[in-house]
């Protein structure tokens, strides 16, 4: 059977290539596309994190409902924000009893004039409707019961998520469990962004033909890709 991790930050198709270049574990839509393509039997997405991009996950919840083949789902540590939307997506959702799923309302780093706030928090209050919806179809739950657990910022145990309806078993097999207390999968920010694509593009440059000038110019060496990864997650690259 086919297994699917969904893993660390979910994260667009374009952010995922930093990730990964970071070695942060990460779940793009990408990723379960390319899976779900090689293959026609029964998959098993297996998820531990803390969430991420709504539009992403509303890409991979959208491909497995539409999966012909049955999807179990696996809850092996934490199912926070986008990733519990995720797990909605299993035809059969098992939990591990140490792990924990959290819903809350969507959130976004924004700027701008009254007009550009009212928007933004329209938009918010859209994405809310449209998580509400994954949980609705799977636990029968109200929809106003759903907004306010999520306002809230629900924490559930393996048998919370069991008696409200969002999974259908404790599990008490041979899957692997994590103990989490975190309430999200940390999110590199978009300045963070940009300047990793900056170097990436670097990294993809020919190497400077060595010359008798450039041999003898004088200044810092020229820095590894590890110490510039090291120096934009420690934010030292302007130094």
């Amino acid at each position: 059977m086919t297994k699917i991790p969904i893993k660390g930050v979910v994260s667009s198709n374009d952010d995922a290539v930093i990730y990964n270049w970071l070695g942060m574990d990460c779940a793009s839509p990408k990723q379960v596309e390319d899976a779900l393509a090689t293959n026609d039997g029964n998959v098993e997405v297996n998820i531990a994190s803390g969430g991420g991009s709504v539009a992403a996950a509303s890409e991979i919840y959208t491909m497995l409902k539409a999966y012909s083949g049955k999807v179990i789902v696996n809850i092996q540590g934490l199912a926070a924000s986008a990733a519990s939307v995720i797990a909605m997506a299993g035809d059969e959702i098992n939990m591990s009893p140490t792990a924990q799923m959290m819903i809350h309302k969507a959130s976004m780093y924004t700027a701008g004039n009254a007009d550009d706030l009212n928007h933004d928090a329209k938009s918010l209050d859209v994405a809310d409707q449209s998580i509400i919806n994954a949980y609705e179809a799977k636990t029968g739950l109200g929809r106003d019961d759903l907004l306010q657990m999520m306002a809230n910022e629900t924490w559930m145990s393996a048998q919370d998520a069991l008696d409200k309806g969002f999974v259908d078993n404790i599990s008490t097999g041979s899957q692997q469990s994590q103990v989490v207390n975190a309430i999200a999968t940390p999110m590199l920010n978009a300045t963070a962004m940009d300047k990793i694509r900056t170097v990436l593009a670097q990294s993809k440059k020919p190497a400077p033909v060595k010359t008798v000038d450039n041999l003898q110019e004088k200044g810092k060496p020229t820095p590894s890709l590890r110490d510039q990864k090291l120096a934009i997650l420690l934010g030292k690259d302007d130094e």
